[in-house]
């Protein structure tokens, strides 16, 4: 029985979602959950702020006890050393060097001609050999890479040393068998192939993302990069649920557990859609339990009701959501769905740089919209006064004033999340910062508080981040 390795990417893959920000306490869990589904594999993004990425990593390596930890390199050289330096302490680690090869993507993602990748990757894989055994190769775009270019750069790769090569249909331009005629030529033109193990990585973007990964696995491929909570990559459920239905009949299993993989993959797929729901990318979507508190309830009972919804919250976060829960239950009664906005919204959060003092808005059909905003910081009021094109525009361009920068509105969305006339506003916000995404998210029955409390959330992470 041929034993299939599988890669989770969740924590990979997630950093690439627009606009979704996993706090660091809510990256261990995710780490924890995946080692105890007996994941083989768990994949971390690249580092890009190199004090705190590297500090998750570090903090991980100690909690996963039976997984390999993968740390993503960059695009330099340079970059294995930092991968190494995050993923040294761990008891098993892979570092993986990961490029895309298609023509559009070698110049618009790594800013490299293909000749610069060609020489980029066996070095860095030479390099990454230099301080373990376990490296990995990963073809982000194979399908839609020149073939050639393909062959001869895994085939370079394999000769520098790397123990795994994958290549991914991230574009899901391959159907099942046209994705195992794919695996098959590649088997027979790289011979090289037959001494690593063959990975893949394939899309739900058509619909047959694991139909494709079951091709791979006919067709000789030994592991499969899955993930939870991202749609377009298939779930370590559907995988399980294959070999246990299936998996005798194509002489293959895993090491999931299949006792445990429902309820933390669905715990895992619960926390990220929480955090979209935080993020404005989707409506809070709890069942009502029949609980409605008004503002007689004290932070006791709140953080009781919080623990009843099924939430495990320090006391830090719990006098955050009880602030947040007195601000509703001053204008009408809190049910268990605002509730559960309230808690997505203001726990697990950066500490805040900037906290929102007090907001006046001037605005009419017949007079300039203006705002004057005062932000506190360390202690210290800052006032701006702003005129605007309309009264969210000067509001922001009030924060502006205060803080001396501007940042690129990626995007800006408002929607009710409850019913009624006292309905709750939820509001996000998409900065850009170096080339960055960061997101926030603000409620109130007040929509312009609420996109004011936006902004400031995505603005504290970039403050944070960048600090």
């Amino acid at each position: 029985m041929k034993r299939i390795c599988i890669a989770d990417i969740t924590m990979a893959g997630n950093a690439a979602v627009s606009g979704l920000s996993l706090t660091f306490r809510e990256k261990t869990e995710i780490a924890r959950s995946l080692d105890r589904m007996c994941a083989d594999i768990i994949e971390f993004a690249p580092i890009e702020n190199e004090k705190i990425d590297t500090l998750l990593v570090r903090t991980a390596a100690p909690i996963v006890k039976q997984s390999t930890i993968c740390q993503r390199a960059g695009y330099t050289v340079e970059s294995v050393d930092t991968a190494w330096n995050a993923l040294s302490s761990a008891a098993k680690k892979r570092i993986s060097i990961a490029f895309p090869l298609s023509s559009a993507q070698m110049e618009f993602v790594c800013h490299m001609k293909p000749k610069a990748i060609t020489e980029t990757i066996p070095a860095m894989i030479a390099r990454a050999k230099t301080y373990l055994d376990d490296v990995e190769f990963c073809a982000i775009d194979a399908t839609r890479t020149e073939y050639g270019y393909l062959t001869a750069t895994i085939a370079s790769a394999i000769e520098a040393g790397a123990t795994t090569v994958t290549v991914c249909d991230t574009a899901s331009v391959m159907m099942p068998d046209e994705f195992t005629s794919f695996i098959e030529k590649l088997r027979a033109d790289v011979p090289a192939l037959a001494n690593v193990r063959l990975g893949v990585q394939c899309s739900n973007g058509l619909g047959v993302g694991l139909a494709c990964a079951i091709a791979a696995i006919k067709a000789g491929a030994d592991e499969i990069k899955c993930a939870s909570g991202i749609p377009a990559i298939p779930n370590e459920k559907e995988i399980c649920a294959f070999m246990k239905s299936r998996g005798d009949s194509y002489g293959v299993c895993c090491a999931l557990k299949s006792s445990e993989i429902s309820r933390i993959s669905s715990q895992i797929d619960w926390l990220i859609s929480g955090k979209k729901a935080e993020n404005g990318m989707i409506s809070a979507s709890s069942e009502e339990t029949g609980i409605t508190l008004d503002s007689t309830a004290d932070a006791s009972v709140v953080a009781a009701a919080v623990r009843q919804m099924g939430y495990d919250l320090n006391e830090d976060d719990n006098a955050k959501v009880y602030e947040a829960f007195q601000n509703i239950a001053e204008k009408k009664a809190v049910s268990v769905k605002e509730l559960e906005v309230i808690v997505a919204t203001t726990a697990l959060q950066v500490p805040p740089t900037y906290k929102l003092v007090s907001y006046v808005i001037n605005n009419g059909n017949i007079i300039p919209a203006t705002a004057q905003i005062q932000l506190e910081k360390t202690g210290q009021t800052l006032s701006g006064v702003c005129i605007g094109d309309g009264p969210i525009d000067a509001a922001f361009l009030a924060i502006e004033q205060i803080i001396g920068h501007h940042y690129e509105l990626d995007a800006f969305q408002i929607q009710a999340v409850t019913e009624g006339r006292e309905a709750m506003g939820s509001a996000l916000i998409r900065l850009r910062s170096a080339g960055k995404l960061y997101s926030g998210s603000g409620i109130s029955t007040d929509i312009i508080g609420a996109s004011i409390r936006a902004y400031l959330s995505a603005l504290n992470k970039i403050v944070h981040e960048e600090a």
